[in-house]
């Protein structure tokens, strides 16, 4: 296996897909033309290299856009499956036969759509790396770092979440079945792309005015390279199965460093990370709208100026909320966002109204009524009664108070994650309304996380984290800690990072995405073939080489 980790021509994926159809890599060097045989020589691959990589990997990077901004698929599978997140049926709201409950109590079959979907989407991103990659397409250096970069991140979020990754030269007959990667030497091929990118990619430092599509961190840097590596490596040893190995923590603890280096760095005032202005915080956003994040949770009447309301669908957990600091049965705040019940910053508020147009930067008054647009929703976690912008209680759709309860009940009263009433669930939101209802930024990689890896990096090679974690909570307005326990840094990862893709992934580290909460089938609790997700079955017949995961 060698000569997989060679820079140019090396064995890469070919989905199952495109056999029945050609419609995820859109490559027509693929296509079959008419005249072809089926059956051609085994020499013959159709793919005759890349004609123009920069717009190659302009529609890769542009895949990411439905890929990170969907509010399903690979987001959904990261938070739905978690204590962060919970999607009940309200009515027959949010249904869809299942498929969102499904996830939530670990009750998942083979043939999930997101699943498929997952597996479709970022087998296909690294696939449409190895084709820049290949000897056959003239790509620059630079064309062939991103594409390094590009096959990592696609390699990883498919072990990360499947345990086995299909790998293909693109050069290779068609027809032949990819070879799958595990374990190590999944790993070492991972890591060898991401050292490649390291090399190639431009140093990207904190970029500043508005993030858009034409920004310098839209697209990743050597900063970008080195946060991917370290997340790698901070989970080899799950992907080892063994324990954790120091060598790996103190490369985490140096590339973190040398994130720092470049100018990334942590920034005061939480909520205004998420706004569309650049910061020392964000070392690589997506430039997709942020709507899924805004109106996924929100009542169907709230900031109906904007998009009509919310969609009333995602919430969180009691248990999760109650970690944050704060009285546990409220969460005001003026309208101009002093807390009012001792809640730590990112806990956020419920303001009581909404703010005065031009009361700040970016306001807008579509509707001329001397209200900012969105600026009665709160930050944060929503719970209990929310306000209209002149401060009216809201009321649901059926007249009563518009109040988030904690607990998920049916009509009858019972706890259920069917029959929910309109109000059930706290609401999460980061990106705010009041700043753009599908402003398109989206933050992947933020520098806090990486931060946050560097101590855990350091807890697990037997340090002290507890200085680390108190500056970071110190930042954020939190009570410091005595010291910092594994549970403790569990939950301050969960306090910094949550609805921003990385529980699911956090849980199975610290050995926790198994444990029992609120709505979890019984049967899954302690079940850890629920650490990785199915292959879909489709799959296993087009590719032999695959093997179903255990507990499937």
């Amino acid at each position: 296996m060698n000569n997989i980790r060679k820079p140019k021509n090396m064995l890469k994926l070919l989905l199952g897909i495109v056999l029945m159809g050609g419609t995820v890599v859109s490559c027509s060097d693929l296509e079959i033309e008419g005249t072809d045989s089926i059956i051609k020589d085994a020499s013959e691959t159709g793919f005759q290299g890349v004609s123009d990589p920069e717009s190659f990997l302009d529609n890769a990077y542009n895949s990411l856009r439905g890929y990170i901004g969907d509010q399903a698929n690979l987001y959904a599978l990261s938070e739905v499956t978690t204590d962060e997140a919970v999607v009940p049926t309200r009515g027959s709201d949010w249904g869809d036969n299942g498929i969102w409950r499904q996830l939530h109590q670990h009750d998942w079959r083979p043939d999930h759509s997101f699943i498929l979907n997952v597996w479709n989407q970022w087998n296909t991103l690294h696939f449409q790396g190895a084709q820049i990659l290949s000897d056959m397409t003239n790509s620059t250096p630079e064309q062939e770092a991103n594409a390094h970069f590009l096959r990592a991140l696609g390699m990883w979020v498919i072990l990360d979440n499947f345990g086995q990754v299909p790998v293909r030269d693109p050069e290779a007959p068609l027809f032949e079945d990819p070879i799958v990667l595990t374990g190590q030497e999944a790993v070492d091929q991972i890591v060898a792309d991401l050292n490649a990118a390291i090399s190639g990619l431009p140093t990207v430092g904190p970029g500043s005015g508005i993030g858009d599509a034409s920004a310098a961190n839209s697209r990743p840097g050597k900063a970008a390279a080195k946060y991917l590596l370290a997340k790698v490596l901070l989970n080899k040893h799950v992907y080892l199965e063994t324990a954790p190995d120091n060598a790996d923590m103190s490369r985490v603890v140096t590339l973190v460093d040398e994130i720092s280096a470049e100018g990334y760095g942590l920034e005061e005032g939480y909520f205004d990370i998420f706004r569309r202005e650049l910061d020392r915080e964000t070392i690589w956003f997506i430039p997709t709208a942020v709507g899924n994040r805004i109106w996924n949770g929100l009542h169907y009447n709230q900031a109906p100026d904007q998009t009509g309301g919310g969609w009333n669908g995602f919430s969180t957990l009691a248990d999760f909320y109650n970690m944050f600091e704060g009285d546990p049965n409220s969460n005001r705040g003026t309208a101009e966002g002093e807390p009012l019940d001792g809640q730590e910053e990112r806990r956020g508020f419920v303001p009581p109204s909404g703010l005065a147009a031009g009361s700040f930067d970016g306001a807008v008054d579509a509707n001329n009524d001397g209200y900012a647009d969105g600026s009665s929703v709160g930050f944060g976690f929503l719970i209990n009664q929310q306000y209209a912008y002149d401060g009216t209680p809201l009321n649901d759709r059926s007249g009563n108070p518009l109040t988030f309860k904690k607990q998920f009940t049916n009509l009858d009263g019972e706890v259920s994650l069917i029959n929910n009433s309109e109000t059930t669930g706290i609401r999460t939101i980061k990106y705010n309304p009041r700043y753009g209802a599908f402003t398109e930024h989206e933050i992947f990689f933020r520098f806090s996380d990486a931060y946050l890896m560097k101590a855990e990096a350091i807890m697990r090679s037997g340090g002290d984290a507890t200085s680390m974690v108190n500056e970071l909570r110190t930042l954020r307005k939190a009570t410091p800690l005595a010291t910092v326990t594994e549970s403790d840094l569990l939950e301050e990862r969960g306090r910094e990072l949550y609805m921003e893709f990385w529980r699911r992934n956090d849980l199975i580290r610290f050995g926790e995405f198994t444990r029992d909460w609120t709505l979890k089938s019984p049967s899954a609790v302690g079940d850890e073939t629920r650490n990785k997700f199915p292959i879909p079955s489709s799959q296993l017949i087009l590719n032999p080489n695959l093997t179903q995961n255990p507990g499937y």
